[in-house]
């Protein structure tokens, strides 16, 4: 009689060889000079740019079949030639960036002659999950590699062709740098037992990063082995305080709000100091009105707003994704720092005043990965605050907090060099 392999053991096995085959690809790429690594990505912006075409077809065969997501979900799914021309540029920039890898951190030399220096060193192996945005595909195989570590991808099965071509496009131009094939390697598999399989596998996996729903990353939490870097929600707020500028808060609301309502740092909750009530709250729900945006607004706010929904405790507290906002009149700037406190995620909080005591008092309060003063809360990006890219946005205070680019994806080690000495 002749054994057979059970479905689950061959899903077991096969998602062992992956890890395996990225730990051997980590000690390749740890020992790597910062030249193929650049060269490669900028190479890879370049395809980028001449394969743009095959790229959103294959993007179109996911959109085409994802007829009932959300709207705000539909749009971070989406590939055009503007979002590809960015993401070129981010590679670019991550090119252009210092190679972390070898940096030496700090050094001393000891009363007893030992040379001590503290060197940033590669994390090893990144198992990396999200969802929707096959743009993501680029940002994380960017960072990893540059950073000296293999990463193992698995992205949504709503984005399965569009993340399929990106990784193909990108790893079959490693091994002309001397670059290891299997420093990138993309789950392709919808099965959800796999992300199981490879969230027991501390052994190889060093640490575990989910990018997507509170759901998603919940369960990587409670399943995961290995660290995991994470935030669980995205939301912000935007602080209009008593001595804003009109309309450079319309501005900032508008942006926050809707450039990109399906982003984590996106601004769900808008809080209106009291003494602008009569002067700002009818101006801006009409223009949020305008851009067809939902209100959902406190007893005080609808006095003004006639069409706003009466707010529940779950609207303060909710990451919408969509274009839905939740608006509170509030009496002073500490009653906007406490309700932050108790609806707050800890992404990203702005404030908008000219007092500069104000907004000092705000940044000193507010406890969050990104404070934001004048400025809107689509800015805490890692490619807007010079990171070339980001893997997620941290609300953790350990390890890494807000958007992680290169720095956030290394550790260090201990060299101590001497000449002899032995410890009495």
């Amino acid at each position: 009689m002749t054994a057979t392999t059970s479905p689950t053991t061959e899903a077991w096995e096969s998602c062992l060889k992956m890890a395996q085959n990225a730990r051997t690809a980590s000690r390749v790429l740890a020992t790597c000079t910062r030249s193929p690594k650049d060269a490669w990505l900028l190479d890879c912006a370049a395809q980028l740019e001449l394969q743009k075409d095959r790229i959103i077809a294959a993007n179109q065969l996911d959109l085409e079949a994802a007829t009932e997501l959300p709207t705000a979900m539909r749009e971070r799914l989406k590939l055009n030639e503007s979002r590809l021309q960015q993401a070129a540029d981010s590679l670019r920039q991550v090119a252009h960036l210092p190679d972390p890898v070898g940096r030496i951190r700090s050094g001393e030399t000891r009363p007893n002659g030992l040379q001590v220096q503290k060197i940033t060193t590669p994390l090893g192996v990144i198992f990396f999950l999200y969802e929707s945005r096959p743009n993501v595909t680029i940002d994380a195989a960017a960072l990893c590699v540059k950073s000296g570590n293999a990463v193992i991808l698995r992205g949504g099965k709503e984005a399965l062709h569009s993340n399929h071509c990106l990784h193909q496009l990108m790893v079959e131009r490693l091994p002309l740098f001397d670059l290891p094939q299997d420093a990138v390697q993309l789950v392709t598999s919808s099965d959800r037992t796999l992300v199981s399989h490879f969230l027991q596998m501390d052994r190889y996996i060093d640490l575990a990063i989910p990018r997507g729903g509170e759901s998603l990353i919940r369960r990587v939490v409670s399943e995961a082995k290995m660290p995991v870097l994470k935030h669980y929600l995205g939301n912000c707020h935007v602080y209009v305080d008593r001595a804003a500028p009109l309309q450079m808060a319309e501005e900032i609301i508008i942006n926050s709000k809707c450039q990109r309502p399906g982003v984590c740092n996106a601004m769900e909750s808008l809080l209106i100091h009291e003494d602008l009530a009569d002067s700002f709250v009818s101006r801006i729900g009409a223009k949020l009105r305008e851009h067809n945006v939902e209100i959902r607004a406190c007893e005080i706010t609808k006095n003004y707003l006639s069409y706003a929904t009466n707010v529940t405790e779950s609207d303060y507290a909710a990451e919408f994704c969509d274009l839905i906002v939740s608006m509170k009149v509030v009496s002073s700037i500490d009653a906007a720092i406490d309700h932050i406190r108790q609806y707050g995620s800890g992404h990203t909080e702005a404030i908008v005043t000219m007092d500069l005591a104000a907004a000092n008092h705000f940044v000193r309060s507010i406890d969050a990965s990104a404070v934001m003063v004048n400025a809107s809360t689509r800015f805490n990006d890692g490619f807007e605050l010079g990171l070339g890219a980001e893997i997620g946005i941290s609300t953790d205070k350990m390890h890494a907090r807000g958007p992680c680019g290169l720095e956030e994806l290394t550790s260090y080690k201990y060299v101590v060099t001497g000449n002899g000495q032995i410890r009495s």
